[in-house]
């Protein structure tokens, strides 16, 4: 700032301060401050909707009635996590093996597939070159195309879960592929070789005898869900002789052992008795641990391998969406797929493509109240967000439907509670002592796994677009 004098401009005197400075004054201040935050903690829907289900011995069985549909021409798989194996009684669906019944042999030939796993698009076989082996689909779809009158090519079928191809190929040491096979979506299939077969078929002189000639295998009788079917009679008069029964047992029931996660947290006895206010530092280092714990137990409850429910989905729980994004139509259908469906979990992305969808069609949604907050819901079905679902490089996700409750044989969560040095339930922090640089250690436990009680109970809506699309 300068003063005009007339003759010549000169500088004006700086102010004198009239109060204390508040950089002056900060240093006598005590500040108030925040516990500290963190950005990676999540609603956890999953988490809090699940029935957390007491699971004394670190051990869940799954007992279900004995299930397998032998006559229908479909080859069933099990499932345990991400591993698939086929029936062995289930391969008496192949022609060549029809009426078979030694069990020993059949598990010998179920013990020799191979899991391969496929993409879409993925060419499977092509045609004209040697074919060696049985395909079995467990999932996906697959199509087969062949070289037409004119030259061009024609579809000759669409192959989806518990069909296969190649059956000829175990016995003819000529064969070659007359079409070819390739994924329209991303799946699983076993493949079983002729020198797998063939080594199994040198051990079996029996089963050498029965490939000469075959007989039909007579039908058991099934109830419509492939359950050994329970005989009685009903709207009988007078004293007919009634049946008798009784309900069978899967033999080998899938069992859920509890899994772990584990972290060491450290704190210096120097931090802990100098710099305790206003906040407790190990208690908030260990808030924020078990926060980040318990995201990665969703995260684990979501996408683990052996119990995660992604992997746990039945295979005819799971359907493709109509067109790529989800619509109302594909949403009815995985509505549609089990009784008493509890919740949606999905992507928020995937939420927010469905709410495009609904708006293109001038549509909207419900809402319900869930534990006192207002969600999005579909046919009266809430619709939870869940971020642990995997989002794929295409821009493609998932969305679950469930059932949950052990008494509505549907999901459930398992952990354990009265752990020693137990937290909160199902987790525990122990002290594991000081250590020589004066550094106090706590470990920090959580056990959990999650169970699908019967297959209904879980379903999945796969290859889900959440790419906004253009006008």
């Amino acid at each position: 700032m300068t003063v005009d004098t007339g003759q010549e401009t000169q500088p004006a005197a700086p102010r004198q301060q009239a109060s204390l400075a508040t950089a002056a004054a900060r240093n006598l201040a005590t500040t108030t401050k925040s516990a500290p935050q963190m950005q990676e903690i999540t609603s956890r829907w999953l988490l809090r909707m699940l029935p957390w289900v007491e699971t004394k011995g670190g051990t869940y069985r799954v007992n279900r009635r004995l299930t397998y549909t032998v006559g229908d021409g479909r080859i069933e798989f099990v499932q345990n996590g991400a591993e698939v194996r086929v029936i062995p009684r289930e391969l008496c669906e192949l022609a060549l093996l029809r009426g078979f019944e030694d069990e020993e042999v059949l598990t010998a030939l179920a013990g020799r597939c191979v899991t391969r796993e496929f993409r879409a698009g993925e060419v499977l076989v092509e045609r004209g070159t040697p074919a060696d082996r049985i395909h079995l689909i467990a999932h996906g779809r697959i199509g087969q195309t062949t070289l037409g009158k004119y030259g061009d090519d024609v579809e000759v079928a669409v192959l989806a879960d518990g069909d296969r191809f190649g059956e000829n190929a175990l016995l003819d040491a000529d064969a070659t592929w007359d079409y070819t096979a390739t994924a329209e979506t991303p799946g699983t299939l076993l493949t079983l070789s002729r020198a797998d077969f063939a080594a199994v078929v040198d051990n079996a002189p029996h089963l050498a005898a029965h490939l000469e000639a075959f007989s039909s295998l007579p039908l058991q009788r099934q109830n419509r869900h492939g359950e050994a079917e329970i005989a009685m009679s009903s709207g009988h008069t007078g004293e007919p002789e009634l049946p008798g029964t009784f309900v069978d047992y899967e033999p080998n029931p899938r069992e859920y052992e509890l899994s772990i996660a584990q972290t060491v947290l450290r704190v210096h006895t120097r931090v802990a008795d100098l710099y305790n206010g206003p906040h407790n530092q190990t208690e908030e280092q260990l808030r924020l641990t078990i926060q980040a714990l318990r995201e990665r137990q969703e995260h684990e409850l979501v996408n683990n391998r052996e119990f995660g429910l992604l992997h746990n989905a039945d295979f005819k729980q799971r359907i493709q969406t109509h067109s790529g994004p989800v619509t109302p139509d594909d949403m009815d259908e995985l509505l549609c797929r089990r009784r008493g469906t509890k919740f949606f979990f999905a992507h928020p992305k995937a939420i927010a493509a469905f709410g495009r969808e609904l708006n293109s069609r001038g549509l909207y949604p419900d809402h319900v109240d869930v534990g006192g907050q207002s969600v999005p819901a579909w046919r009266g079905v809430p619709i939870l967000p869940c971020n642990k679902i995997p989002i794929s490089k295409e821009n493609t996700t998932s969305i679950l439907a469930m059932r949950t409750g052990e008494d509505n044989q549907g999901v459930i969560g398992l952990h354990q509670t009265g752990l020693p040095e137990e937290y909160e339930p199902g987790l525990s922090v122990r002290f594991m002592g000081i250590s020589e640089q004066a550094i106090m250690s706590y470990l920090v436990t959580a056990y959990y796994s999650a169970a699908v009680l019967v297959p209904d109970a879980l379903g999945v809506l796969e290859n889900v677009q959440i790419a906004r699309r253009r006008d």
